[in-house]
């Protein structure tokens, strides 16, 4: 009897063809979903003399956050995190009585992972010349941000529109206005 053609070996065959090609896409679907981009949970703030320093998620949650009650787009929200001025002067930028002459035309450019940029006066994060605490949040009602706003955002409470609040937020980079 020819070997090649009884059922049970087709059947076997047939079978182990069907799980090779089962693991061969379980196997390609575990790569593609290692190789997907994960949102950096670093910050990295820029000086006007272009020296940059970067700050780890940790570092940022440790330091003490206010906390921040506003509308986003209609629906309340409670976002927490440490003010803007305070990322900055973790990364050694100087702000109070430092901050005159032609320091106040420097501009915060806040960055996203997207592409996004909004800027800021250096000033009006200054609580030296603010009196409205601009925030970045790393947790909004309790929890960290999901995927769509992390790892952190700006809170601007007081902009009458929040094209301001920028999500994803990568980078902060102090520039000096000409």
């Amino acid at each position: 009897m020819n070997q090649s053609h009884d059922p049970s070996r087709v059947y076997l065959h047939k079978s182990l063809l069907r799980l090779f090609w089962a693991g061969r896409l379980l196997f390609t679907v575990i790569l593609f979903a290692g190789l997907a981009p994960v949102a950096a949970q670093t910050l990295t703030v820029t000086t006007t003399d272009g020296h940059s320093t970067t700050l780890s998620a940790a570092q940022i949650a440790a330091v003490p956050h206010v906390t921040i009650t506003a509308a986003d787009h209609g629906t309340p929200a409670k976002f927490e995190g440490v003010p803007l001025a305070m990322a900055l002067t973790m990364a050694g930028i100087q702000l109070g009585d430092s901050l005159r002459g032609p320091r106040l035309t420097e501009v915060v450019l806040v960055s996203a992972s997207d592409g996004y940029r909004v800027a800021f006066a250096l000033a009006e994060l200054d609580p030296a010349f603010a009196t409205r605490e601009i925030i970045l949040a790393d947790k909004r009602d309790g929890k960290p941000l999901d995927a769509k706003e992390s790892p952190f955002r700006v809170v601007a409470p007081g902009d009458k529109r929040p094209a301001r609040w920028i999500r994803q937020v990568t980078e902060l980079k102090v520039v000096a206005m000409k």
